[in-house]
């Protein structure tokens, strides 16, 4: 979370720029995911939380019938709008988000008038922790607070992911909105994709830490790449259809059904589905060994999912597998793991605390010889998801 001092900044910018006092603040946090990658999009489970970085908004209401002014208080930029005449912009960047958010609360029933905002935040960008819906669902939990529009959490998390879809032009999942919205303190939650009936479990990890390594490389292919795995789950899918006719997407499809039906699918094919039906027991594994507090169980888990994403669904890259490959002969890192789309981004280790300056020095040493590139390193707490919080004195 924002250091205190930033609030009192924030809250300096708000006057300067718009002569007035906000009424409230609303903050919403990135998220991780420490299982279930790829799962989304093929109606399976992820297991999602939200951390300790955030986006928080000041807002207030403005006298004006339609006139919003949002100013960035990282970017130094602003953008000023008609609630009557919205449309994404042209290369808008963080402001098409503000703009998708009004005009979606809006088709969804709510009716706002003119606000002004100020917004700052720390989750890192580009490292796949969801800085966009961290910025979408803080904008939202204001909203509903200033203009009290009574929708509910869900609500606020499928408003976020349209105002990505229609005014970013990212047709993601809903898991990011959803754990934005969702997290709880020190726990994470089993998503059912399909259904979005979601459960908690208690993230107890004792003497140990989550420590995210970003790779800062992202490959170019990943967009090809991710559509191509999509269609060859399809592919798979429609096959399947002939042998198990209930069957909607891989989700449906244990290991062993798709085993009995290997040959009918080709070699390619058949891996893309491997990963994904196996992804989704582990995901169901994970949540028993966190019940039990079995964390070796949880690290070799993590260890899995790593394999599979980098041989079966080949989503992986030198620099992931580099960082992933380094930890496995270290005692006190139980597990880690590529996190996210894929090509690029962040690994998940899950690391004995009282090593931690230890381990980052050393495999940032070893990252920079294999590859010239400095590591960025955040460990990383479980906390609640988006709320309205009082401005402090």
């Amino acid at each position: 979370m924002l250091p205190l001092q930033h609030y009192s900044h924030m809250q300096q910018t708000f006057l300067q720029q718009f002569k007035a006092e906000p009424q409230l603040m609303s903050v919403a946090p990135g998220r991780i995911n420490l299982i279930g990658e790829h799962t989304d999009y093929n109606d399976g489970f992820v297991l999602p939380g939200a951390i300790d970085k955030c986006v928080t908004f000041m807002l207030a209401e403005n006298g004006e019938a339609d006139l919003c002014r949002v100013y960035s208080v990282d970017m130094n930029e602003s953008v000023e709008f008609s609630l009557q005449a919205l449309s994404p912009m042209e290369n808008g960047g963080w402001r098409n988000y503000i703009l998708g958010v009004a005009a979606e609360l809006q088709l969804a029933g709510a009716s706002l008038r003119g606000f002004d905002a100020t917004f700052k935040g720390d989750v890192p960008l580009g490292a796949g922790l969801s800085s966009s819906a961290a910025l979408e669902c803080a904008l939202a939990t204001g909203l509903n607070a200033l203009f009290d529009l009574g929708f509910s959490q869900v609500e606020l998390a499928t408003v976020s992911q349209m105002a990505e879809h229609h005014y970013a032009g990212v047709k993601c999942g809903i898991m990011d909105q959803f754990a934005s919205v969702m997290g709880k303190k020190d726990q994470v939650f089993r998503l059912d994709c399909r259904t979005l009936e979601y459960a908690h479990f208690p993230l107890d990890l004792q003497e140990y830490q989550l420590l995210l390594l970003d790779s800062c490389v992202e490959h170019s292919l990943a967009g090809t790449a991710y559509n191509e795995r999509r269609n060859q789950c399809e592919v798979g899918v429609n096959v399947l259809k002939h042998f198990y006719p209930e069957t909607l997407k891989l989700r449906d499809i244990s290991p062993e059904q798709l085993n009995a039906y290997k040959t009918t699918l080709s070699e390619v094919v058949y891996r893309r589905c491997l990963h994904v039906v196996n992804e989704n027991e582990r995901v169901q594994r994970t949540c028993e060994a966190l019940t039990a507090h079995e964390l070796p169980l949880l690290g070799s888990l993590l260890y899995q999912s790593h394999d599979s994403l980098s041989k079966l669904y080949e989503v992986s890259c030198p620099e992931l597998d580099f960082l992933v490959d380094y930890t496995r002969s270290i005692d006190w890192v139980l597990g880690a793991r590529m996190m996210g789309g894929g090509f690029g981004g962040c690994t998940l280790n899950l690391i004995l605390s009282s090593e931690k300056d230890r381990f980052v020095e050393s495999i940032s040493a070893a990252y920079l010889r294999e590859y010239g590139i400095q590591l960025k390193a955040y460990a990383v707490s479980l906390e609640d998801g988006a709320h309205v919080k009082p401005i402090p004195a």
